[in-house]
């Protein structure tokens, strides 16, 4: 089967565009898993993913991952599901750990970088540092269940999907992480498609 027709549905005049796309995700839990993809169903070419640690059970509450996936790298088993929405899309899997050294040599090519895990005002100051321009996303307030007053914070290239409060301590419920992580996905599409996409004014 080819992946011919995949995109036939997208939105008109996208599809072309979203496949010269490089997307760099850094952590593949639930945030990074779900964000990803959205991504390549939404056409993006090109991903860079990056997570050191492998499927735990304990993920599959929240994560696009599945029961013969625990005990794999996140990131080798979430590209064997990209792969298996779209065989042509162009992925580069790095299993370490994304830090404040590595994240140039990670992501230094990528057309905009999202973060998908807390604690990353380091990475965000670097970020800012050496690619004042280029698009970053993070996340901020996913945690608990219900309460759908989510927003994103804009601050210079930096964007802030969640409602930016409640403390992943309280728990994490698969539909919150996923509308964050959906939140996400859709904010760096229109941000590098640089259009307002259809939301009403």
């Amino acid at each position: 089967m080819t992946s011919s027709g995949l995109f036939a549905r997208n939105v008109p005049g996208t599809t072309e565009e979203l496949a010269t796309l490089k997307i760099g995700v850094a952590g593949c839990g639930g945030l990074g898993s779900n964000a990803a993809v959205s991504l390549v169903r939404a056409g993006v070419g090109k991903l860079v993913l990056a997570d050191v640690a492998e499927v735990e059970l304990s993920d599959l509450n929240r994560a696009h991952f599945f029961r013969d996936d625990v005990g794999e790298a996140k990131v080798a088993a979430l590209a064997g599901h990209l792969r298996a929405i779209n065989p042509d899309v162009e992925l580069a899997c790095h299993a370490v750990e994304v830090n404040d050294a590595g994240l140039e040599s990670l992501f230094g090519d990528v057309d905009l970088l999202i973060i998908t895990f807390g604690g990353t005002g380091w990475l965000v100051d670097t970020w800012r540092a050496v690619h004042p321009d280029k698009p970053l996303v993070i996340a901020r307030g996913l945690a608990g269940y219900g309460k759908v007053d989510l927003g994103v914070v804009h601050d210079g290239s930096v964007h802030v999907c969640g409602d930016g409060i409640t403390d992943s301590d309280i728990g994490l419920c698969a539909p919150r992480v996923a509308l964050v992580a959906n939140m996400q996905a859709n904010l760096a599409i229109q941000l590098l498609l640089n259009s307002e996409g259809t939301e009403d004014e």
